[in-house]
């Protein structure tokens, strides 16, 4: 009789094994025990009356297992990289810039005002699966050595995400006050943000008036000491031009844009392919030939011709005229009459067909740091407000 009232009064459930999966033995006989005050037990089901079930103590159990198991969860999720940041800290802005590789945003980090670059290498549909895994996986080893660079004429990196499916991209349109997305296979390079935007645009800003010998030296100082630690730390940059350089709010120079720089092959016949923007690239790399840091050497050489000049090289030729004849003709840009000799001699050092022949970054630094600025010698003459007319067509007979 006892047994059928408990039947009738009692709600059939599982055995608590199968109700709390997970729990100790211990807990399993404690529970147990409770329940044979409440009913019978047979050995395929468990009868126990509703009113003495103790559910507080059966969610108490189940939070601190449940709990556990987040937790373990947590640990494999926050084993990041050191390199890897925090994209809950990162607040995007809005767009600064757009290159080859991606787009550039502002932003700011934990703090910090950076510039955000979304890479994404399969956006065109047309690199396949393993070529994008291949990338990334390049990408991995060559930002592990990024984040340890530490110079003041090198963009200091903050860190980086290999995905960005947690990224909240301001939207095209602002007014609507959502957001776009990438791809996952995008990855995320945050860097220092530095307010005097590009060299490239400080020069063409100054074309007509020129820059004071005081200043291009020191431009190109800070440049070829930026190169010289690079170089120092077997990283080749592959594509220097005046583009990828930017200045803080002190006119102070500092490499960036490290898309496609990679640390330097043991073997130079492991680099090669046409890697860079072709007023800059070296002969050897226009021609398909092995290369090594030397190819940074020569865009250097352009570069201080251009930070000299405020001037663009060859700019009345077309691509294919450019590649060709300065793999097979040596051209080189134009130096102006009035270049000291100090200066020009530097450029055509560093722009030596033969790279072997061309000096090492830090011969460069030592050549410059030599220079006396004292007395002028740039393209502004002492007493003069703009620049001088070496480039000016010879009028009259």
């Amino acid at each position: 009789m006892e047994s059928s009232n408990s039947k009738e009064a009692g709600v059939g459930l599982k055995s608590a094994n199968e109700v709390v999966d997970g729990t100790s033995n211990a807990q399993e006989n404690s529970l147990s025990s409770k329940v044979k005050d409440s009913g019978s037990v047979s050995n395929k089901e468990m009868y126990f009356r509703a009113d003495k079930i103790d559910f507080k103590s059966w969610d108490i159990q189940l939070e601190k297992h449940l709990s556990k198991a987040w937790s373990r969860n947590e640990e494999v999720q926050t084993k990041r990289e050191e390199w890897e940041i925090d994209l809950s800290k990162l607040d995007m802005r809005h767009v600064i810039a757009q290159g080859t590789y991606g787009i550039v945003y502002r932003g700011n980090y934990d703090g910090q005002d950076v510039a955000v670059k979304i890479l994404n290498w399969g956006e065109d549909g047309i690199a396949t699966a393993a070529e994008i895994a291949t990338i990334r996986a390049s990408f991995r080893q060559e930002v592990a050595v990024w984040h340890k660079l530490d110079h003041p004429n090198v963009t200091k990196f903050v860190g980086a995400s290999m995905g960005t499916s947690n990224l909240k991209i301001p939207s095209q349109n602002p007014m609507n006050g959502s957001y776009d997305s990438h791809p996952s296979r995008a990855c995320c390079v945050v860097l220092e943000y530095l307010p005097g935007g590009t060299l490239k645009k400080f020069l063409i800003r100054n074309r007509r008036k020129k820059l004071a010998f005081k200043i291009v030296i020191q431009l190109a100082l800070d440049l070829s000491r930026g190169l010289s630690y690079l170089h120092s730390k077997k990283i080749v940059h592959r594509d220097v031009k005046t583009e990828n350089m930017l200045l803080d709010a002190h006119r102070t120079l500092k490499i960036a844009d490290f898309g496609v720089a990679r640390v330097e092959a043991q073997n130079p016949r492991d680099m090669t392919g046409e890697t860079g923007t072709l007023g800059y690239m070296a002969p050897e790399v226009l021609d398909g030939k092995p290369y090594n840091r030397k190819c940074d050497v020569y865009s250097f050489g352009i570069c201080l011709w251009e930070i000299y000049c405020c001037d663009m090289p060859y700019p009345d030729l077309s691509f294919a005229e450019v590649s060709s004849q300065v793999v097979r003709q040596n051209l080189r840009p134009e130096i102006p009459r009035c270049c000291p000799n100090s200066v020009a001699s530097i450029m055509r050092k560093c722009w030596d067909a033969n790279p072997d022949k061309r000096p090492e970054m830090d011969e460069v630094v030592r050549l410059l740091e030599a220079i006396d600025t004292s007395k002028g010698g740039g393209m502004i003459p002492e007493g003069q407000s703009t620049g001088c007319f070496c480039f000016t067509p010879v009028r009259g007979p």
